[in-house]
């Protein structure tokens, strides 16, 4: 299995991720509000559910599933390890929280429908969306839709915060940083074929009908949704369905827009050299720097202020 010692997400994270992140960041002090806002109202809390109701992954626990996640992590040199933990829901999924003590949670319907090697796939996926530090944003972009579906724009002392623009800025960010870890399980699993073959499986995949499902055929789909477009209208409804225009926003990009990403960049020279140990390496990854006496302080005022703001909305959801 490749290794990448000392690995900084500055290798691999895609300029689409980097530039819609960019934007996100513009409102001063956003940084320093979605970390603190986490670690004192999410993290901490749903670290506590995950520990009272679903099982930890050990090597007393899962141990098959516990050594491809080492595996995992040491490839994509992922430091301090992650907590795993496993939740009982046929829902195929996975995802990953926390910056301080971040985990990654695998649905039970995901174990139950991909092969070991798939799963890791999944495993690093979700380890690279926490070593592009992308799960603080995550949770704070969570809260910021529900909380302006309650009772819409907000200020908090930092500016107009939650906003439709920023809403969609929210989802835009998130289809594009599913990119970076796609690449970041590409480089883990060092196969485009078996990354791809997960996206399909994740796109529809079935126990069962497992034997009648084709990763050709699925390539040659993307390649049809990408050469349909003649007349542009296709784009149009793409953007319309990205963002509501038939119901919920989507936060993940098409699977066949996934795929199609993907091969691009397996078959780049940047990927090349990632794989010939020629990239960017960095002792720490931190987002967010908050040490300083003013960032204390401010810290504290605005987590009152926002331990206040969501008292508020408990009420206006309990009317």
């Amino acid at each position: 299995m490749p290794n990448y010692p000392g690995l900084s997400r500055d290798a691999f994270r895609h300029p689409l991720d980097q530039q819609a992140e960019a934007a996100l960041r513009n409102v001063p002090g956003f940084d320093l509000v979605a970390r603190k806002f986490v670690e004192f109202i999410y993290e901490r809390p749903q670290y506590v559910s995950l520990m009272g109701n679903a099982i930890q992954v050990g090597p007393q626990q899962y141990a098959t599933l516990y050594q491809i996640f080492r595996d995992s992590v040491q490839a994509l040199d992922v430091q301090p390890q992650p907590t795993l933990f496993v939740t009982q829901n046929p829902m195929v999924n996975a995802y990953s929280i926390g910056e301080d003590h971040p985990c990654v949670v695998v649905n039970t319907g995901l174990l139950d429908l991909l092969s070991d090697e798939e799963i890791r796939t999944v495993l690093a996926h979700e380890l690279g969306h926490i070593k592009c530090g992308h799960t603080t944003l995550t949770q704070m972009a969570i809260w910021a839709m529900g909380a302006a579906s309650v009772i819409g724009e907000l200020t908090f002392g930092i500016g107009n915060v939650i906003s439709s623009g920023l809403i969609y800025a929210f989802y835009e960010w998130r289809r594009k940083a599913e990119l970076s870890c796609d690449r970041a399980a590409l480089l883990a699993t060092d196969d485009v074929g078996l990354v791809s073959r997960t996206m399909m499986q994740l796109a529809g995949g079935s126990h069962r009908f497992a034997h009648e499902v084709s990763l050709e055929a699925f390539e040659q789909q993307a390649e049809d949704f990408r050469n349909q477009d003649d007349d542009g209208l296709s784009e149009v409804y793409k953007f319309l369905l990205y963002n509501g225009g038939q119901g919920s926003m989507l936060s993940h990009p098409f699977p066949v827009d996934r795929l199609q990403y993907l091969k691009e960049w397996a078959s780049s020279e940047e990927y090349s050299r990632i794989r010939a140990g020629s990239y960017a390496r960095s002792a720490t990854d931190s987002t967010v720097d908050a040490d300083s006496e003013a960032a204390s302080s401010q810290v504290e005022r605005l987590r009152r202020e926002l331990a206040d703001l969501q008292s508020e909305l408990d009420r206006l959801r309990g009317e």
